[in-house]
């Protein structure tokens, strides 16, 4: 089978999943990416990212501290993109511009400016650009995307997206609450933009807010995941920071098709927690689990309600990529599976379908345009609160609207 050798830029927390992930799909019997090679500005990480890709694979692969070295041997066809999204451009667009192929990590740009830069590099390069954005890949999201095809809800009217509750300390890095650098607002709720986009289609307008609900963030006792590159990087954590960027969204969207969808994603504030996300229309509602859980979807239709596979014999049509079946199961809509196993099958599917899009030709099913579209949901409830209106997506996507992403632009040298 034909392969895209790649190599992983940035081999800290998030990096060290992902080469995780790589061998995932290795193990599928269906890989379609060799991992060549790692790259770190930090020394630390790239020997990491090295011990790990000769743990898991067996072999020692190319290490690079200088991106442009690793841009320019002629061995690597392609860049997975995992830093801190405020140098996502800086590591992709010189990366395209050269030809290499680039799967980024969400959110795929700092600001739109920077989403735009990207794609207008592969477009130069002639590469493919791809967004690394895991959740939709999850079984019961399929599923809920197959109910909403086949038009058992009728017109869907109204989505709801509720994720609520967190606590004051530091959500897996520090970064993750500053403005400059990506904070949770963007970086965590932009999973959920793209779950809207997957569900219901374009964004029409946005009336919305951020908010920054815990000021000041502790360090946690723990690193949540015991991988080696979460436990070292605790040890360097400040005790407190102070939060510069937003760690709650709210908006309402109106969508291309007329529905609307009620959203609010708060990673902070104690004695509030919950999740839901509900699609209705007249002929039914269907309710989703969330993510990377394997809780079954409800369907709620006149007179009756089915879970999960009890949903298949109204969708005789359904069936799970290849890919997903090797990872979950033929049609497995619901599992019980921990995280990180779970965490690394998400993955690996959106890697597989970033591949195919190299050896085939065809588009990834988050490209640039999508990825895009995800974080300018995000900025549109922040600009509206600036503006003191609602704003349309077309207003956000040109740039006709971004006092907020002025400063951050300005600062990376986007303007």
């Amino acid at each position: 089978m034909e392969k895209v050798p790649l190599c992983v830029i940035g081999c800290g927390g998030m990096g060290h999943r992902h080469i995780l992930a790589h061998k995932e799909l290795e193990q599928s019997g269906i890989g379609n990416i060799e991992l060549i090679a790692v790259c770190d500005a930090n020394p630390k990480n790239a020997d990491l990212g090295k011990r790990e890709v000769e743990r898991l694979f067996g072999r020692t692969p190319l290490v690079f501290t200088d991106l442009d070295e690793a841009l320019a041997h002629p061995d690597i066809a392609a860049v997975d993109v995992v830093t801190d999204p405020s140098v996502h451009h800086q590591v992709a667009v010189p990366a395209l511009e050269a030809g290499k192929h680039a799967l980024v990590e969400k959110p795929l740009g700092i600001t739109i400016r920077a989403c735009r830069a990207m794609i207008a590099a592969a477009e130069r390069g002639g590469a493919v650009l791809a967004t690394a954005e895991n959740l939709r890949r999850d079984p019961p999201n399929r599923l809920a995307r197959a109910i909403l095809d086949h038009g058992l809800l009728g017109d869907p009217y109204l989505m709801l997206n509720n994720a609520l509750g967190g606590n004051d300390q530091m959500i897996i890095t520090p970064w993750r609450h500053l403005k400059d650098k990506g904070a949770i607002g963007l970086d965590m709720a932009v999973h959920y933009t793209d779950i809207v986009q997957y569900y219901m289609g374009e964004f029409d307008q946005v009336y919305g807010t951020g908010w920054i609900i815990e000021p000041v963030r502790r360090k946690p006792e723990s690193s949540g995941l015991m991988l080696e590159s979460y436990v070292e990087r605790l040890k360097t954590f400040p005790e407190t920071i102070e939060a510069t960027g937003e760690d709650a969204v709210f908006a309402m969207y109106k969508m291309k098709s007329g529905a609307m969808v009620q959203f609010c994603y708060a990673g902070g504030g104690r004695g509030s927690r919950g999740f839901e996300r509900s699609v209705h229309g007249r002929l039914g509602a269907l309710y989703a689990p969330g993510d990377r859980n394997g809780r079954p979807v409800i369907l709620r239709l006149e007179g009756k309600e089915l879970k999960g596979e009890e949903i298949l014999p109204l969708l005789p049509d359904f069936q799970m990529t290849e890919i997903t079946e090797r990872l979950f199961g033929k049609n497995v809509v619901q599992y019980e599976l921990d995280f990180p196993p779970v965490d690394a099958k998400h993955m690996a599917i959106e890697m597989h379908d970033f591949a195919e899009a190299i050896l085939k030709g065809t588009t990834p099913e988050v490209d640039g345009q999508l990825g895009m579209t995800a974080v300018a949901a995000i900025y549109g409830a922040y600009e509206s609160t600036l503006a003191g209106r609602s704003v349309t997506m077309d207003e956000i996507l040109s740039g006709e609207v971004r006092a907020y992403q002025e400063e951050i632009d300005e600062a990376l040298g986007l303007e």
